[in-house]
Formats: structure tokens, sequence, C-alpha cells
């Protein structure tokens, strides 16, 4: 794994995440109350013993920046390895910004290419899943591949939303097409049994999906990049033209737990399904195959009377005497007093307000950090240092399953409504 360059690809602006990504990069999204969202795919590469990291971003990166920074520093824990981000830049030979995940690596391949590696993992930032790269990188090497994709086994209803490939019975890539309908859909189907799925697996998921990540050997990245200048992203363009031309594409297949989390209502069922009792479908709690953050070296979180279920609990946090059911709380979350929390993201505080600051904007009229006392929050996503006020009523009781209310601190996005980042609800809102 030393002779293997992984680049993580931060995604664009983030449209389908917004409001969460107002003032973050995509990848600096918070995940499961401490985590953000790139520190899966760099811990994946961390135990596959892939040290060689580059992010690629160009939107909002300075939070992303500075948690890398605080979080990775592998030369010290890890070996002679690196993560660095390398953010969108014009220069006088390409005075655009990133076009898409193929023209984000053409952009700083004149960097990639001073690498003596043999391969090169394309990952992307906003995925859910445990992956042990080096199996990958290997089935690659064995199998002869110019290029192997991730395939993930869907059934015809989830194949709709993906890029598709037509295997033979070895695995080898005979047609990739994206997103295809109908009888197109039905062209697509393979033989997953023949790829290592039980009979009745292969029944029920007859397609591949593209998972969006791929190992490349080296010079047959840099020639497609080089001699289709014109290709921006990789599923839509690159990988047809290495079929057309004749490579050897292979897939891997993935047959565990994946998820694409790029809109605001899949972010919020994988955060809620980590609460799932007792078996949730993503568990963090595995000693042989951890996920790393960034140690902030909190004091344990304190409930003074809290009723709480099925619910994650970030360290450093204060819950009074409040109920809380299905929820994830983020690191110094702050809950008072006859507060009702359910199915509810809230992320959390970057800082501590002690009791004399707490009083003093009380005194002043306004509203310090976290959830006042008599509030009842139900279907929402809360984001980070949001100062919600005293008997605030936060359950979306129009249904409205889009809105923006950017005057207000807030929108609503697949039915949820999103408190801002640093937002403020004022007392007795109801929303």
């Amino acid at each position: 794994m030393k002779r293997v360059l992984a680049i993580i690809l931060g995604g664009g602006a983030g449209t389908r995440l917004y409001p969460l990504t107002k003032m973050r990069a995509k990848p600096a999204v918070p995940l499961a109350g401490k985590y953000r969202l790139i520190d899966i795919p760099i811990s994946n590469c961390i135990n596959s013993e892939i040290n060689k990291i580059y992010v690629l971003t160009q939107f909002n990166s300075a939070s992303l920046n500075r948690h890398l920074t605080m979080t990775y520093n592998l030369s010290a824990g890890f070996g002679q390895g690196f993560v660095e981000v390398l953010a969108a830049q014009q220069t006088p030979d390409s005075p655009s910004w990133f076009e898409g995940t193929a023209d984000a690596v053409r952009k700083y391949q004149w960097l990639f290419q001073e690498w003596d590696v043999d391969h090169v993992l394309i990952l992307s930032g906003d995925q859910l899943y445990r992956m042990d790269y080096s199996r990958f990188v290997r089935h690659h090497i064995d199998s002869g591949a110019d290029l192997s994709v991730g395939a993930l086994p869907v059934d015809p209803e989830q194949a709709q939303g993906f890029g598709l490939m037509r295997t033979d019975s070895e695995g080898r890539i005979q047609e990739f097409r994206e997103k295809p309908k109908g009888e197109e859909l039905e062209a697509m189907r393979v033989d997953t049994q023949s790829l290592g799925l039980s009979a009745e697996e292969a029944a029920r998921r007859p397609h591949l999906a593209s998972m969006g990540i791929y190992v490349f050997s080296r010079d047959i990245l840099f020639d497609l990049l080089n001699s289709h200048p014109a290709a921006k992203d990789f599923g839509k363009e690159i990988i047809p033209i290495s079929l057309q031309r004749g490579d050897n594409l292979q897939t891997y297949l993935f047959d565990d737990y994946w998820e694409d989390i790029g809109t605001i209502g899949a972010f919020y069922e994988a955060n809620l399904a980590l609460t799932q009792q007792p078996n949730p479908p993503f568990s963090f709690y595995d000693e042989k195959f951890p996920i790393y953050t960034r140690p902030r070296y909190l004091p344990p979180s304190k409930l003074q009377d809290a009723q709480v279920t099925e619910s994650i609990i970030g360290e450093g946090s204060l819950l009074k005497a409040c109920s809380i059911h299905r929820c994830v709380l983020g690191v110094r979350s702050r809950v008072e007093d006859q507060v009702v929390l359910q199915d509810t993201l809230v992320m959390g505080a970057d800082y501590f307000e002690s009791s004399e600051e707490r009083d003093a904007l009380r005194e002043r009229g306004a509203t310090p950090i976290g959830i006042g006392q008599g509030t009842t929050i139900k279907g929402a996503i809360v984001d980070k240092n949001v100062r919600i006020g005293e008997n605030v009523t936060i359950t979306n009781k129009d249904r409205i399953d889009e809105a923006d209310r950017p005057e207000l601190n807030f929108y609503i996005r697949n039915g949820i409504v999103v408190v801002v980042k640093n937002g403020t609800i004022a007392d007795g809102t109801v929303i």
C-alpha cells in the first residue's frame, strides 16, 4: 500500500446539503455527534495502511483545513504519511475552477505525477461506509485491471439513481450506463451470484451500482486525463471512454453498509439510523477498524435529571430535566429543563459559555447557546452554535417540504427543519 496515492474528492458547492454547507465544505459537515464526513474515507485509508492522502476542495474550505490540520499528523503517529488539502486555484494554464471529478484531478496532476506510485485511489468525501481499500487494490492488481470500480449490488428501484455496470461472470465491465430506466435498466442486469452473492440476494439485487470510488493504474489515469481534455467527470465520461478504447475495467463487489449522504434527507436518516437498537446498520464501535477524528479532550457529559432513549450524546454535553428520544447530540450540547427532543440532530457547539456569560446574555435579553427551557423539537437538524430560546416549538406543523427562511435562520428540506449555524430562534417561536 506504500505505492498507492489516495485522492479524496470534496465535491462541489454542496447545494443538496445546503444550508449545512452554507459556511463549510461538504466533507466538513458534522456526523454522528463528534465526527465529520471527511473522517470516513481518511480513516478507511489509515486502516488500509494507505497514508499518502490528498483532499481536493474548492468551496468554504477553512473549517475543513482546520479540522484536518488538528486531527491528522500522519508523520507523527502513522508513519511517513500526510493528509493535505488542495483547494481549487486559478493559474495562467488553468484559469477555471474545478469543473468535475476528473477535471479536479487533472488540474493537480502536475503534483500527483511527482509521486513514485503504481496506483491511484479516487474516493468521495460524502459517503458513510467502512472498507479495507487494501483488498480493493489487491483485487485490482490480481485481475490485471487498468481501472477498477467499487460496485454495490442494488435492487431495480435503487438502481435507477446510479450509474450501472454490466459485467461478465468474472466481473469485467462490458457496459456502463448512467441512471438507466425501463428497458435500458432491464438490459443492465448482472448475475451477481457469480460475483459472490447468495442465490436469494442475487435475485433481489441484480444490478451493480458504481460507488464513485476507483482504483486506477497510474499511467492509465494520466493517459486518460491528458488524451481527453474535454472529459470533466469520471462516471459520466472517463469510464465510458476507457471502455470504448478497450481498457480492462473490473468491478470490485462491496456487499456491506454504504450510504451516499449528499442530501439533507439522506444525511438526516443516516445519522438517526446510528441510534437504532440493538444493531445499527453502521457502527463506530469497532476497535479493529476505528474511525478517527479530532481529539478534543472534553469533560464527560452530565445528565442531571434527563430521560434519554436510543440516542447518541457527544462529550462535554449538559442535559437537565429533559426528554430525549432517538436523537444525535453533538459535543458541548446544552439542553435545559422541560425540553422535548425527538428524531432530531443537534450538532452541539464549538465552545462553552460559562454560567456568568449565560446569565449576562439573559439580562440583556439575548439567548445563550443551546436549547432553551420548555422547547419542543421534532424531526429537525440544529446546526452548530445555535441559540434556541425558551418555549420554542419546531415540528414543521404545516408539513411543508421545502422552504427558505434565511431571515428567520431556518430552512426546510425534505420536510426537515434545518436551523442554520450560529442562528438564533427567539423565545416562543413556532415553526
